[in-house]
């Protein structure tokens, strides 16, 4: 007995770019359409939809293939979706202008396009030639790069309901020939929509992107133009074994601390949940930006109180955060350097390290662990989120990317591993220490103080 009613593939297979593919003839489009339309008829729990590789027939995409029939259908658009739902999927009634018969002849087309593509690969082989996966790596820049000249030209604002390359180069401002080459690489990277020589924003990039929407990380994203800049010194930081300075303008804290929260705003109630509060009353935040793991504390945990200390320059934003939140009476503010900072000595009950140890080197964290030992109350925990390195140093991935990231940005910061963290921790009197998996690139390390 099938667990579902039907079961759909759908062939969401890339391929190199002139070759044809699904994806390229809009399957991407063909699947999100079919998600909604599910909903909208209320098949969702009924009909169970899966992406897939190549089917074989890649002059006809998009293909998809609805169980337990084994109906093929073929060069779907996502106005065709509505019909097959309603008719076949609720009604059971095949839409024969889609369908693609199986016969003799589609299996000679299966095989002659896999043969084709085979030969082809064989003969970049041969000749030498870079696979497809190394040369996207290597020149991975390049979309990276337009859309964050399009962020910040806050493009997609100024396309706002839709325009011509002329009026949108007239709002950012800049020349109507670059701005045209701009705007066509973002309909490619199906960020913006193009018809008629008019361009409109998708769905995504109008929420995501556009400046002032509820949703809205464009402030938050322009911290990663100014790593950019920083990464470009990459070369010389390896030579040198330390950040070479580039500079701060006068927007990096608030593009920085932007950052910061629009990452912690999806990751800081489940390190709530994974802490596993319990009858904790005093937490200090050290480091705490924007207080969005404060706000997820003292929200998960109604007899807590946070205080956070931060550099006076980033308070200010911290306070507004708070105060949005409605939690001023429940956290404090403190200006000062985390690792000079006075700390009362066995007074709270939590301390939090939040995407901090990153930034210091080891003897500067072995000196932060030192201190907040020192403050913790017998029994207290130590909370250090960020990004933990395997003991071998090459996984995850993106924790040894961060070490780079780190190399270019800080005097001496890195990634570091877990059994560093264990060292630390040990060292400076914690009794018991474990690591703590949670979703995403960041993990937990929590540490007990028994005495």
């Amino acid at each position: 007995m099938e667990p579902f009613r039907h079961h759909i593939f759908v062939c969401t297979q890339e391929k190199a770019e002139g070759v044809p593919c699904c994806s390229a003839a809009g399957s991407f489009r063909v699947l999100d359409a079919l998600h909604r339309e599910l909903g909208s008829q209320g098949l969702s729990d009924e009909v169970q939809v899966s992406s897939c590789g190549c089917l074989g027939i890649c002059d006809s995409g998009p293909v998809i293939i609805v169980y337990p029939e084994g109906t093929w259908y073929a060069k779907l658009a996502p106005n065709d979706v509505p019909e097959i739902v309603s008719s076949h999927l609720k009604e059971g009634q095949k839409v024969a202008r889609l369908e693609r018969i199986p016969d003799a002849g589609m299996k000679s087309e299966i095989l002659d396009h896999r043969n084709k593509y085979l030969a082809m690969l064989k003969g970049k082989d041969a000749a030498g030639v870079l696979p497809d996966d190394l040369h996207d790596m290597i020149r991975g820049f390049m979309p990276s790069r337009a859309v964050l000249t399009a962020l910040e030209l806050d493009v997609f604002t100024a396309v706002g309901k839709g325009g011509a390359a002329q009026q949108i180069a007239a709002k950012i401002p800049a020349a109507v020939r670059a701005t045209e080459m701009l705007l066509n690489v973002l309909v490619s990277l199906k960020l913006l929509e193009k018809h008629d020589g008019i361009y409109t924003n998708t769905p995504v990039a109008a929420r995501f992107l556009v400046e002032g929407t509820p949703d809205s990380a464009r402030t938050a994203q322009l911290h990663t133009a100014n790593l950019w800049r920083r990464w470009s010194k990459l070369t010389e930081s390896v030579r040198t074994g330390t950040a070479v300075e580039s500079g701060r303008d006068n927007g990096w804290v608030n593009s920085f601390i932007a950052a910061m929260d629009h990452t912690a705003r999806g990751r800081a109630r489940a390190v709530a949940q994974a802490v596993e509060l319990n009858r904790e009353q005093r937490m200090l935040d050290l480091g705490g930006g924007s207080g969005a793991y404060s706000i997820a504390f003292v929200k998960a945990a109604p007899a807590l109180h946070s205080e956070i200390v931060d550099l006076p320059e980033v308070l200010p934003i911290t306070q507004e955060h708070i105060r949005q939140a409605g939690l001023s009476d429940r956290i404090s503010t403190r200006a000062g350097d985390m690792l000079t900072v006075p700390l009362a000595p066995a007074s709270y009950d939590l301390v939090l390290l939040s995407a901090i140890c990153h930034m210091f080197s080891p003897e500067e964290n072995r000196q932060l662990l030192n201190r907040a030992c020192a403050a913790l109350a017998p029994q207290g925990r130590l909370v250090i989120s960020d990004f933990i390195l395997d003991a071998d140093k090459t996984s995850p991935r993106f924790a040894t990317l961060f070490a780079l990231n780190m190399l270019v940005g800080t005097r001496a910061g890195a990634s570091y591993s877990e059994p560093e963290y264990e060292e630390w921790m040990k060292a400076a009197g914690f009794a018991s220490s474990k690591r703590v998996r949670i979703p995403g690139p960041v993990n937990l390390m929590i540490a007990t103080k028994w005495f």
